[in-house]
C-alpha cells in the first residue's frame, strides 16, 4: 500500500497514536474519499474542517497526507498524469501516437468591452461579474 510504504506504518497504528480516538479519517478509504472531496469542494481549510469535523490545521495535514499518497499509487499504477514538460520536444515525444489530447483549461477572467451589446460575446452565462444594464 502506499500509504504504508510513504510512512512505514498502517493508518490503524496512525490511529493507535491518538489515545482519544477522536479522529476522522480511520482508513484508507476515509483518506482518499476526504482528499477527493477537498479537492473538488475547493474550500478553505478551515470551512473543509468544519464540513468534515476537523481543525483547519488537520484539514490541511490530511489532505496534503492524502495528495501525496494519491500521487504514489498513482505513480505505481502508471496512471499518474504527467503536469509538466520542459521544452517542446519533451511534450511531442510524451503525446507521440496518441489520438486525442484532452485539455481542461481554467477560466480567467477578462476585461470586457464598455459596449452592453459586444460584451454580449464574452458572458459565460455562469457568473454574473458585472451588473446587468436594465
Amino acid at each position: 500500500m502506499s500509504y504504508e510504504e510513504l510512512f512505514q506504518e498502517s493508518i490503524t497504528s496512525k490511529q493507535a497514536e491518538n489515545p482519544a480516538g477522536n479522529s476522522k479519517i480511520t482508513t484508507y478509504e476515509d483518506l482518499l474519499f476526504f482528499t477527493l472531496f477537498s479537492l473538488k469542494a475547493g474550500l478553505t481549510y478551515d470551512i473543509l474542517g468544519l464540513v468534515t469535523g476537523l481543525d483547519g490545521s488537520n484539514a490541511k495535514r490530511n489532505q496534503e497526507r492524502g495528495l501525496q499518497v494519491l500521487k504514489h499509487a498513482l505513480g505505481n499504477a502508471g496512471v499518474l498524469p504527467k503536469r509538466e514538460f520542459a521544452t517542446v520536444e519533451e511534450f511531442h515525444t510524451y503525446f507521440a501516437g496518441k489520438k486525442e489530447l484532452l485539455i481542461d483549461g481554467l477560466e480567467q477572467r477578462v476585461q470586457r468591452p464598455s459596449d452592453y451589446e459586444e460584451q454580449k460575446g464574452f458572458y459565460s452565462g455562469k457568473k454574473n461579474a458585472l451588473p446587468s444594464k436594465q
